[in-house]
């Protein structure tokens, strides 16, 4: 059952002839428990005509860099041949997707595209609706709730959102069904990059190159379901104790495959509900709540990638704190190579620049303590989505702007006045010394980032791709 919430006619053109009906993914990178492409495999079945899958593959996506097409072409690449045997045919081409969208509509009878949070990816359906030929449909996928059927509004914090995803969850934790398409066809007389040659096509693209992949993670559904198996046959009995503790290091790992689309926030709620335990409950209001609350802020505040777009109460708190004095006040290139007096800030831009990935608890205090290192507060804002955007692999991400964000007050409630933060909550060295071993954490990150850079050292003799 797909419900009439996710489906969100967007307009476009009168003619419902056509050859196929083209699902557009782009957000939604996945061929498993995927509502857009289980919607556009109905319409097909009703109009007695194949589907075909669009992927458009554009070299210059805002911030994305050679370490986010890596894990990108791989996951693609999967999801490629999953649409195969199913009878259907990904085109993958180097262009702007919007543009590729409505030209391949122009022999489609309907348009089915996945939905996306961001400004640019809004941008692109609307425009897509403006140009094509045939009707236009989204359909979300990529939310548990969908973002308007939760909320109408920006909420305030998790706390004005919880209690309205709560009430519909029980709706929406429906299983997104298989359905068989009635009509297959695999070969179409159209261009499209070979995915199977992941070097020359990274070549073709001519990205941005100066931050390489990770060996952390590879992309791809298969490699999200590892990771999720993982988690909750061990990590997740124990998530509710020592989620937060950066030494010991308990995570799902499902952020970049949550960013990608390569699996589905569903997929991932059902695996830790079969599992069960206390640990279930927090990580379910991590994924839910929190991930929604992030789904929500972006697509209601048009300006969630700026400092104007923070709470009035932040920015007036900030500001009367502009010309405290600074602990330290570091360039980007020292912060970027982690040259600070601050061992565990150190370590933690280390483990985002080897790793594409960073600690959460970290997370918070690393976005925190610009504060204090830049002349002023939105230096510091713009600086933690740069440099967050540039090497996390779930940069770019609803769920990264939020974060850094609360960085700054968003979701927050106000704190007893200090010092440059003013009535901003504020994170202390001493204070993760307190709760946490971490001189262990730096040990971690050090060996972790160690192991990566023979990882790739040995690659790059052999010949492959790290």
């Amino acid at each position: 059952m797909i419900h009439q919430e996710r489906i969100k006619p967007l307009g476009g053109g009168l003619s419902a002839k056509g050859d196929y009906v083209l699902y557009w993914m782009q957000a939604s990178q996945r061929e498993a428990d995927n509502h857009a492409l289980e919607y556009a495999v109905e319409q097909a079945n009703a109009r007695g005509l194949p589907v075909l899958a669009y992927f458009g593959l554009t070299p210059d996506y805002p911030e994305a860099n050679l370490r986010h097409y890596v894990f990108m072409l791989e996951g693609l690449a999967e999801t490629q041949r999953a649409l195969e045997d199913r009878g259907i045919s990904l085109v993958v081409r180097a262009e702007s997707p919007d543009t590729g969208a409505a030209a391949l509509s122009r022999r489609a009878a309907l348009l089915v595209a996945d939905r996306g949070y961001v400004r640019l990816e809004r941008q692109w359906r609307t425009r897509v609706a403006a140009l094509s030929a045939c009707p236009v449909h989204v359909v979300e996928t990529n939310a548990v709730v969908p973002v308007e059927a939760a909320s109408s509004k920006e909420e305030y914090s998790a706390a004005t959102l919880r209690p309205k995803i709560r009430r519909l969850l029980r709706r929406y934790l429906v299983p997104v069904k298989r359905r068989p398409l009635g009509k297959k066809r695999l070969k179409w007389d159209l261009e499209s990059l070979d995915l199977g040659d992941p070097p020359r096509t990274l070549r073709r693209l001519r990205i941005d190159q100066n931050v390489g992949p990770t060996t952390a993670f590879r992309g791809g559904a298969s490699a999200a379901r590892r990771w999720l198996g993982r988690f909750v046959s061990s990590d997740l009995k124990r998530y509710h104790e020592s989620r937060s503790d950066p030494s010991r290091d308990f995570g799902s790992r499902m952020s970049p495959y949550l960013h990608f689309g390569q699996i589905s926030p569903l997929a991932v709620l059902r695996a830790a509900a079969r599992a069960g335990g206390r640990g279930m409950e927090k990580f379910l209001e991590e994924l839910i709540v929190r991930r929604e609350l992030s789904l929500n802020f972006v697509f209601y505040n048009a300006r969630y990638d700026s400092y104007s777009g923070l709470p009035e109460w932040c920015r007036r708190t900030l500001e009367a704190h502009r010309r405290d004095r600074r602990e330290a006040v570091y360039s980007q290139a020292e912060l970027e190579a982690g040259r600070t007096h601050d061992p565990y800030w150190n370590a933690a831009q280390k483990e985002m620049a080897c790793l594409g990935r960073m600690h959460n608890t970290l997370r918070m205090y690393w976005g925190k303590r610009l504060l204090q290192w830049t002349a002023r507060p939105e230096d510091a804002f713009r600086l933690a989505l740069r440099l967050n955007n540039k090497y996390e692999l779930d940069g770019r991400d609803p769920n990264s702007f939020a974060g850094v964000a609360w960085c700054f007050g968003k979701h927050d409630r106000p704190w007893p006045e200090r010092p440059v933060f003013g009535m901003v909550r504020s994170m202390t060295a001493s204070g993760l010394e307190r709760k946490y071993d971490m001189l262990g954490y730096v040990r971690r990150v050090e060996q972790a980032c160690a192991a990566a850079r023979l990882s790739t050292a040995a690659a790059r003799r052999l010949g492959g791709k790290p």
